[in-house]
């Protein structure tokens, strides 16, 4: 007997994502935390165009909007000359931009809808042992005056940070190595005139080496940032032999350690004021040999740490989160196929070795240094370039983002809607394109042998050319007026395309039952 399907150590971004997702599904899940209290400091501060998809889906875009600075650049200074100015101009397929919003607004709009959802976050119990057999884990929880309880799993998701106590349980190896640098952050008010929608690095270099620096990330409120600059000697912290990542204990930067570095490094003459927190911090990068063993699972800095260029790390948790949720979701109600959660660890151990290897690179020699294409830079900090090809459970020829379109016609509705406001849900999604050929009689017995191999749990949509003589079907039909959908999935002719929860492609070919059953029955039972 459990006691819940899902028991989540973290209740940080991705462990808080992982419960929304699982909840929203109807899955029983517990989620505990050491801390009394949710931390006050912005560890991270940038939001990725990606992540807001991912948000859109979970229900929480308007708030994240609603609380994010907007992220229009980058400006570039080497010993005190401008050299670059980047422009974070996405292409009109891409339905959001860059944004600014510390980490601990976002996990409190999480924690609000996580609360919508009736789970509570157990505060001041901390994950002790766990032993996992084929049935089930069963794990020891301790609240902060010592009393104890046992808890019965069907699954562990250990989203516990740099430090996991579930990696190192699992025995998982983590690979990599420590920064020799050490930085000072702080969120301070600044009064130069440098436009507030755009990241700010500065640096010196000697023979072509950076010898010291300043990054500014803008945050909400005026002239607001998060600064951070390589630490004094006064505040290093020394190493204890552990995995050196992270905010250190003891000594804090005060104001006119900040200033010191802007007097120095700043592009012109300004002045910190406000500071509302700071520390210092250390980088690791290391990855998991696995991202689970059995029941139990890592994601977000449990199985992947890294410099913090480009605003990566927490972006990359929630989408690790996002992949498996959805995942744990159908294997607890008996409706996953085997070797569904397998897939986890396929699909998103090789985006975080390569985040780590990009974000190192990036730290050491800048943003996009590899590459002279600045879409292609863009695209990919943007986190719109992950693609799950080779993947079990995709099919040949899929396996990348759904792109959005626009100007699609439902009846009833006054103005043209967007695709992804169809695939907002928890579920599957089945689009059937109708060209000026297609009968709605062969799409119909397609639909209906696709939502039985999904044992229903599968939406259906007919994406139609606007000469497709198909307005007598039974399924929902929205009208690709403006051509934007066949377009931006290159169709021609009648084609299906299965579109996951975490809104990639499963499938992408003809709309053919046997075929379509075939693939969904890679991850349905």
């Amino acid at each position: 007997m459990t006691d819940t399907d899902v028991l989540i150590a973290g209740a940080g971004p991705i462990g808080l994502t992982a419960a929304i997702e699982l909840a929203r599904r109807g899955i029983a899940v517990r989620i505990v935390d050491p801390l009394r209290e949710p931390p006050q400091y912005a560890k991270a501060v940038g939001v990725q165009p990606r992540t807001l998809e991912v948000f859109e889906r979970m229900g929480v875009l308007r708030q994240i909007l609603d609380a994010a600075v907007p992220f229009r650049g980058q400006l570039v200074y080497v010993n005190g000359e401008k050299v670059t100015q980047l422009e974070l101009a996405l292409p009109e397929d891409v339905p959001f931009g860059f944004i600014g919003l510390p980490q601990y607004a976002t996990e409190a709009i999480l924690r609000a809808e996580l609360t919508t959802r009736n789970v509570p976050i157990e505060r001041g119990v901390r994950l002790g042992a766990f032993e996992q057999d084929t049935d089930g884990v069963t794990a020891t929880l301790t609240a902060q005056d010592g009393t104890e309880q046992t808890v019965r799993a069907r699954y562990l998701l250990g989203a516990d940070g740099a430090h996991s106590i579930v990696r190192k349980t699992l025995g998982l190896t983590f690979e990599g190595a420590a920064f020799e640098e050490q930085y000072m952050l702080g969120d301070v008010e600044v009064d130069w005139s440098l436009p507030h929608d755009y990241n700010v690095r500065v640096m010196h270099q000697t023979d072509g080496v950076v010898d010291d620096l300043l990054v500014a990330i803008p945050l909400p409120g005026r002239g607001r940032y998060r600064m951070s600059m390589l630490v004094p000697e006064e505040l290093k912290a020394d190493s204890d032999g552990t995995v050196q990542h992270g905010f250190s204990e003891g000594g804090k930067p005060e104001l006119h350690h900040i200033q010191t570095v802007l007097d120095r490094m700043s592009p012109e003459p300004a002045v910190a004021r406000n500071l509302r927190w700071s520390s210092v911090f250390r980088i690791s990068h290391r990855i998991v040999d696995a991202y689970g063993r059995g029941r139990v699972f890592v994601a977000g800095d449990a199985a992947h740490i890294h410099p913090p260029t480009g605003a990566q790390g927490m972006n990359t948790g929630i989408q690790d989160a996002h992949n498996l949720a959805w995942k744990l979701a159908l294997a607890a109600t008996g409706n996953g196929a085997d070797g569904l959660l397998g897939s986890y660890d396929a699909e998103r151990r090789p985006v975080g070795e390569e985040v780590v290897g990009r974000t190192v690179r990036s730290a050491r020699h800048g943003i996009g240094a590899d590459s002279e294409d600045p879409a292609f830079v863009i695209r990919r900090e943007a986190q719109l370039l992950i693609s799950y090809a080779g993947s079990p459970i995709v099919a040949d020829g899929a396996g990348g983002r759904a792109p959005d379109a626009r100007g699609l016609v439902r009846p009833a509705v006054a103005d043209p809607v967007r695709l992804y406001t169809l695939l907002a849900g928890t579920r599957h999604t089945l689009l059937l394109y109708a060209d000026a050929a297609t009968g709605f009689e062969s799409l119909e017995a397609v639909a209906t042998a696709a939502v039985q191999a999904a044992h229903g749990l599968l939406d259906v949509y007919v994406v139609a050319h606007p000469d497709a003589d198909v307005d007598a079907t039974v399924l929902p039909l929205v009208r690709d007026t403006d051509g934007d959908f066949a377009k931006a999935y290159r169709v021609d002719g009648a084609a299906a395309f299965v579109v996951r929860p975490d809104g990639y492609l499963g499938y992408v070919g003809a709309a053919e039952s046997a075929a379509l059953v075939e693939h969904l029955r890679r991850t349905f039972r």
